[in-house]
């Protein structure tokens, strides 16, 4: 283990990439640490990212706080990656604490200058969609001019859709590759995201997809069936309806949703549960359900208080959405969507279709809805899922 510590401790510099550590030894709380420096006010710092079954938590160190934590924290996992400019590591470490390591590359020879412009905390971000250049939906809805520069009030927006593809990148794997997929996008508005999710993997990935919007905006639907037919996206339509009340299709492959205001979102988390959906990526607005539901003796430091009381039924809503999926088997978290200051709506569901229920999830979130008075229409709706 020593030897493994000193030849990170070797690496911590300018060069140094990205460190990988994973696969815990026993049930961690924190499942993976990802570590990359950072450029902070002309300072060479390290950024630590753990990850939670639910949440990231980012702490900046220097190189002595990095060294510290990693003798600490090495020997609860069982496997190390560290790449840099000029090699890479991997290494197995065994229950005794000895480790197995594998070194390619040019480690002994290292380059006199480092690139400090990639280590810059706040650099230029590799969109998926970069600006320069031209995508037609994207001039069409006004985020992009002809020339393909942002237009500097929508950038944004441009943001935005570029951190949902990166969501939409991650779950690929669940994707099947060998049959049509099928999206539905509820509360599509104007059809930002659904144009681009069509854009990044029939055009880019090459999937087999098709892809329903639906809004109640009879005008927004008839602009958004417009533009499908402009750029010949055959299988990109859009219809007029309710979430609720839409039985359009009886299998689905992924339902995403953005910003379906109050209870909107659980007919749509609903609606992706009884059609067996692999994938669900929900991003919530509104949500007042719960506010005027709450009865909860011994918590008026928060009741008492109007916007402490919308924060927190706010918060509760996501958590008990997140522990109901957990209850009918689906793999989920809870993911911060855009930076808060661009937009105070900024936490995303993303629950992944897994083997089998948990009836201790379920139970959970009963209890804690039993306990503040709560009845959602999630927990509802899929009850008479459950035959309850």
């Amino acid at each position: 283990m020593d030897f493994l510590i000193n030849k990170i401790n070797d690496h911590l510099d300018e060069q140094l990439i990205k460190i990988t550590i994973s696969n815990p030894r026993k049930a961690e709380e924190i499942k993976k640490y990802s570590i990359r420096p950072v450029l902070v006010k002309e300072q060479l710092l390290f950024q630590s990212a753990a990850y939670t079954k639910t949440q990231v938590f980012h702490e900046n160190l220097n190189r002595t706080q990095l060294a510290d934590k990693l003798k600490v924290i090495l020997p609860l996992y069982k496997q190390v990656q560290m790449q840099t400019t000029d090699g890479e590591l991997t290494a197995l470490i065994n229950k005794k604490g000895k480790s197995a390591i594998k070194v390619k590359g040019r480690q002994a020879d290292r380059p006199a200058k480092a690139d400090w412009s990639r280590l810059q905390h706040n650099r230029t971000k590799n969109y998926i969609l970069q600006e320069g250049a031209v995508v037609p939906f994207l001039q069409d809805l006004g985020v992009m001019t002809a020339e393909g520069k942002i237009v500097r009030t929508k950038y944004d927006k441009f943001r935005q859709i570029n951190r949902f593809l990166e969501y939409i990148e991650d779950v690929l794997p669940f994707l099947p590759k060998d049959r049509e997929i099928t999206i539905l996008d509820f509360g599509c508005g104007k059809s930002y995201l659904t144009f681009a999710v069509y854009y990044y993997l029939k055009k880019l990935k090459n999937y087999n997809i098709r892809i329903i919007g639906l809004d109640l905006k009879k005008d927004v639907i008839r602009n958004c069936n417009r533009l499908a037919q402009k750029y010949q996206y055959e299988k990109l339509h859009f219809y007029e309806g309710s979430i609720e009340e839409f039985e359009g299709v009886t299998q689905v492959d992924m339902v995403i949703t953005l910003h379906a205001c109050d209870t909107a979102t659980d007919y749509a988390i609903y609606k992706a549960v009884h059609w067996g959906a692999e994938i669900i990526l929900s991003v919530p607005c509104c949500q007042h359900e719960l506010n005027g539901q709450m009865k909860a003796e011994g918590f008026e430091p928060v009741t008492d208080y109007g916007i402490l009381k919308e924060r927190f039924a706010a918060l509760a809503t996501d958590g008990i959405r997140a522990k109901l999926l957990e209850g009918v088997g689906y793999d989920t978290q809870i993911l911060e969507f855009i930076d808060m200051e661009h937009t105070p709506k900024n936490l995303l569901i993303r629950a992944i279709k897994g083997k089998t229920v948990s009836e201790k999830k379920w139970q959970e979130a009963e209890r804690f809805c039993r306990q503040f008075g709560f009845e959602p229409s999630l927990k509802t709706l899929l009850e008479k899922e459950r035959g309850q």
